[in-house]
């Protein structure tokens, strides 16, 4: 695995990645850090969309002061 590979699949577990890695060809590791890019998007998208449907709860006069609240 080459050295920019390796730091941008790094980037995406957030971690060193495990030794059997290495026996990965530089285009398998690019799928694999291709995916893990995507589902932290589906991920950040879901979680955002879930902040935004639990806030059509709190009464309408008081979102504005909630959403700044909880998203700084």
């Amino acid at each position: 695995m080459s050295t920019e590979t390796t730091a941008q699949l790094s980037t995406e577990l957030r971690d060193k990645p495990p030794a059997s890695f290495g026996e990965l060809t530089p285009e398998q590791v690019g799928v694999l850090t291709a995916a893990l890019q995507a589902q932290r998007e589906r991920q950040a998208s879901g979680l955002n969309q879930a902040a935004e449907d639990a806030l059509k709860l709190v009464p309408a006069l008081a979102r504005g002061p909630v959403r700044r609240i909880l998203f700084r």
